[in-house]
């Protein structure tokens, strides 16, 4: 199993590479320039020429991408245009809010979606059943930005529960933290819960239909105990597959759930940047955004391997 995780690691790196390159030649063939943008509307071409050498803009792309790809290896992810400070610096103080909201976004989708499969797939055809999928049919229709000005308007600026937006750093304080995540992190989730809904209801329904779990139910044995312990245990590796990848959706949809909310994360950085050109932290935040998802692919493969001792790698 070690040797296998070390070759794991070791295959990222040229991927990463690649990632890198793309994602830096994708940013660079888009219209607008960053030395206009710094220079400003009253700027002459001699100011902005200044800008773009003392940006290293002037310089051949492949010298350009040469030059990022060495600062990587050393750690150093580049200089914020707009605001002067490394762009590690400002992922540091960006990625808790998000690593917060991601987190609990992710407990609550598992948490509610889970038992909800399996128990429309228990109930097949019944109420419960067509109620589940309703909820899920509705949950990938509703826009993310829409649910969160709905939960903003009654929560917080009707019944006065929650507070409308920020963040507050657990430092502070486990319930105000809790607070400020509660309305972001549940309309962040309800896609994800629909998706992991729908993928234990089907998984659950090809395993219900196993001879050993009619036997299991024939010697009578609990169903709560045949569900979770022989059901669920067998159905359990596509459900743990879109767990994993889910992890993408809740990065990227925290970009819009963190402009709702006023949330200091990643995602409220990447936008800025973006609207500003600043390439660096463009660059800097999906680079590391990429390492963490490549990084979540091989916990999934791992959690098979506990999930189900016969898979070997």
């Amino acid at each position: 199993m070690v040797p296998e995780i070390v070759r794991r690691l070791v295959a990222t790196i040229p991927v990463m590479g690649v990632v890198a390159i793309a994602v830096f030649a994708l940013l660079h063939v888009t219209p607008g320039d960053p030395a206009v943008i710094i220079a400003g509307d009253y700027a002459t071409a001699e100011d902005v020429a200044k800008i773009r050498a003392k940006l290293g803009l002037d310089q051949p792309f492949v010298t350009q991408v040469g030059i990022w790809l060495g600062r990587i290896v050393r750690g150093d992810l580049g200089t914020s245009i707009y605001s002067g400070l490394p762009v590690t610096t400002l992922i540091g103080q960006r990625a808790e809010a998000t690593i917060a909201l991601t987190l609990m976004s992710m407990l609550i989708s598992v948490g509610v979606a889970v038992p909800l499969g399996v128990l429309a797939a228990w109930k097949k055809g019944s109420l419960i059943d067509r109620a589940v999928m309703v909820f899920a049919v509705s949950g990938f229709s509703m826009p993310t930005f829409w649910l969160g000005f709905v939960l903003v308007y009654v929560f917080a600026v009707s019944l006065h529960w929650l507070p409308v937006q920020g963040f507050q750093p657990i430092e502070r304080g486990f319930w105000p933290f809790l607070r400020h995540l509660i309305l972001p992190a549940i309309t962040l989730s309800l896609v994800f819960m629909a998706l992991i809904a729908r993928m234990t209801r089907a998984s659950m329904l090809g395993v219900l239909s196993e001879d050993y779990i009619r036997t299991a139910f024939a010697k009578g044995l609990a169903p709560r105990r045949v569900l979770v312990r022989h059901a669920l245990k067998n159905a359990a590796l596509p459900i743990v597959t879109i767990i994993g990848l889910g992890f993408a959706l809740l990065i990227g949809g925290a970009v819009v759930t963190e402009s709702v909310f006023a949330l200091p994360g990643l995602g409220r950085l990447t936008v800025d940047a973006i609207i500003r050109r600043d390439y660096p932290v463009i660059q800097g935040v999906i680079l590391v955004v990429s390492g963490v998802y490549v990084l979540l692919n091989l916990v999934v493969d791992l959690v098979y391997v506990v999930v189900d001792p016969r898979i070997k790698y």
